[in-house]
Order: structure tokens, then sequence, then C-alpha cells
């Protein structure tokens, strides 16, 4: 059987595609063509950007399109390493008061105007600017925000590192976002971890179940006891409402 070729090495590396990314977001600026022009303007700023970009020609504009559409993935992936050298290395502590890993997300604002439901429904844009892809998404402390939601999760304690985390448009609902937050790094397969700290969002039987025989910890969130609450979900209550919990 024919070996399978390596693919073309990129010409311009992931570190230097997302400094250019930090640049457009950074100036706002609105578009990867607007983002070539950018860096081909006869500006000694300009010229000293692209510089710190690591940038020796600039990348065209379907570079731009094709790379960073997978900036996201490359950012992930590198949090996710980090998170495991910086625990395999030992540089976070692992004792009883660093068992704990976290989990939580916050909601973002899309940039430019709101794509309100009635002209989203409809498939009408009524003005230019307006952020497409985002959705609307609700949180207690925030509201309603029509944009983007960061999932992650972290160690606790006196050092914090991110472990993992993605980006997902503002209507993806918590609970969603767990199994793959926590299937993604080896992370949570070792010792270090033995309890996920989570809001309301996260209780859900099936994370509880996921958590337990396939993670190997226990998931632990706010939980209240009521008249009807069933025998399995009051060991919960207990949990939550002893000194550990």
């Amino acid at each position: 059987m024919p070996r399978r070729k390596r693919g073309r090495m990129y010409v311009y590396s992931p570190t230097i595609i997302l400094r250019c990314f930090i640049v457009r977001m950074w100036f706002k600026i609105d578009s990867n063509n607007a983002l070539h022009i950018f860096f081909n303007m006869d500006c000694q700023y300009n010229h000293k950007l692209a510089l710190a970009c690591g940038l020796v020609s600039i990348p065209s504009r379907h570079t731009f399109d094709r790379r960073l559409k997978t900036i996201s993935t490359d950012i992930k992936q590198r949090i996710s390493t980090m998170g495991n050298l910086f625990v395999t290395e030992g540089m976070v502590l692992v004792d009883d008061s660093h068992s704990i890993a976290a989990v939580d997300s916050t909601l973002m604002k899309a940039k430019g105007s709101v794509w309100h439901k009635s002209s989203m429904k409809k498939g009408v844009v009524p003005c230019p600017g307006i952020d497409t892809d985002a959705r609307w998404g609700y949180s207690h402390t925030k509201g309603w925000i029509f944009g983007y939601k960061l999932h992650l999760t972290c160690t606790t304690g006196e050092v914090v590192v991110p472990l993992t985390a993605d980006v997902t448009t503002a209507n993806v609902q918590d609970n969603q976002m767990y199994v793959p937050l926590t299937s993604s790094s080896s992370v949570f397969s070792l010792p270090y971890v033995l309890y996920m700290a989570a809001d309301p969002g996260y209780d859900a039987k099936k994370l509880y179940e996921y958590s337990k025989k396939i993670l190997k910890i226990d998931l632990v969130c706010p939980v209240k006891r009521y008249k009807s609450t069933p025998k399995k979900r009051l060991e919960l209550v207990c949990f939550y409402q002893s000194v550990l919990g």
C-alpha cells in the first residue's frame, strides 16, 4: 500500500496567523480583505505591525480566508496542550485544596448592530454590519445578549490555569458543551482532578453519570431538596450540603 504524502508545509505558521488575527480584532478591521490591505499600506506603522506579527511577505486575502477559519481549532488545541503541561509538570500543585476543576461560560456581545429575532426568522438583514453568524442568548446576570458564548474549564486555587475552551453562538446551552470540553483533554483522566464545580446550568443526570463513569470525577452543582426529590438525587443534595460539598 503506497504511503500517504505529507501535506505542504504552511508558509505562515499558526502563531503568525494568530498574531494577524489579534491585529484584526484590536484595530476592528471588518474583513480579511481589509486586513490584507491594512498590512500592504505604505505606512511605517503598518510595516512595523507586520514585522511584529512575523510577516516577511503579506498573505493574500484567500490565505487569510482559509487560515483564519482554522484559528479557533488551533487556539483550543493550544489551551488544552498548555493545561496538560501545567498539570503534568507539577506547575499546578496537587493537594486536597487543588483537586477541584471548574466549568462555566460567559456571553460576549457581537460587534455591530443586533439582528432582531423577527428579522432573523424572515431571513432579512435590515442594515449592513450585522454579524449574521451570532445568535441570541440569555443569562441571569447579563440578560439577553446577541453574540457568542465562551465555554471554559480551569483549575482552582492560587494558580488558575485554563484546561479547555470553546466558543459557540450565544444560544447553545451550557450542558451541551460539558462533554466536548471534558472529553477533549487528557487532564480529566489524571488523578489530579477529583471534583468539577459547576453552576445549575450543568445540573443534568446524564452529566453526573458521564462524570462518574467516564471521567472518574464527581460533578458538583447546587442541588435543592423538594418533597418529590427522588432518592438518587437526594444523595447529590446531601453531598452538596456537606462540608466537603
